[in-house]
């Protein structure tokens, strides 16, 4: 795989910079992120971008969340404003879309990895929350990512392959009340490390998964297998 060019969105997420860190031993790693000045809801720049950078395999990590601040309080369903739903699948899936096409518009052929979520599979429990509910867009949006991954690996055969991965909670920052609740709903009895998405996602860039597209993989430790 050396010297293949891998363009990784959201690169300085948490999964992202993970990500980064791990495939720049053996890719040309392009970060793309909000952070560093790159609006990917900006279809301009979007195709700009991409006409200008060409690479073997995209790597699809951001994405608008629903993380609530400390000292904050996590509503229900009908406390979400209709605009923040529209902004979430703005983000989540308009945006995603623009950036796959633009990606293949502009090479001969690649792999594309796209970032579902166990909650795109099955509902966020409203138990984890203490009677609060996850942003229902965000549930809607990685539900979204795999209908859109499998109809892009339909119309983009067979110059690209394209797949996502759906990933269960990643440890990071949570209080220990919310670790213990969803590890206890958690066939393997723990929360994902950062680091676990690594192997999969390499596989997916390489040549070793030449024959694998429009497929989901789910790395929840079980979550949904309940």
């Amino acid at each position: 795989m050396t010297g293949k060019k891998i363009i990784i969105t959201g690169s300085e997420g948490l999964i992202g910079s993970e990500l980064s860190k791990y495939l720049s031993k053996n890719f040309d790693v392009l970060k793309l992120d909000l952070e560093l000045g790159h609006d990917l809801t900006d279809e301009s720049f979007v195709k700009e971008w991409f006409k200008n950078n060409h690479a073997d395999c995209l790597v699809n990590c951001f994405a608008m969340n629903d993380h609530v601040e400390k000292n904050q309080k996590r509503g229900t369903l009908f406390d979400i404003t209709l605009e923040s739903f529209s902004k979430i699948l703005q983000v989540n899936l308009v945006s995603l879309f623009s950036v796959c096409r633009e990606f293949a518009r502009n090479n001969d052929s690649g792999s594309i990895i796209n970032f579902s979520a166990s909650t795109g599979i099955v509902s966020a429990r409203p138990d984890l929350y203490d009677g609060a509910h996850k942003h229902t867009a965000y549930s809607v949006s990685k539900a979204g990512v795999i209908n859109l991954t499998k109809f892009l690996a339909t119309h983009l055969a067979p110059n690209f392959r394209v797949n996502c991965v759906a990933p269960g909670g990643v440890e990071h920052n949570q209080d220990e009340e919310f670790k213990k609740k969803y590890s206890k709903l958690t066939p393997l009895g723990r929360m994902m490390k950062k680091d676990e998405l690594n192997g999969i996602i390499e596989f997916l860039c390489s040549d070793k998964s030449s024959y694998v597209t429009g497929s989901t993989v789910v790395l929840d430790g079980g979550w949904t297998t309940w």
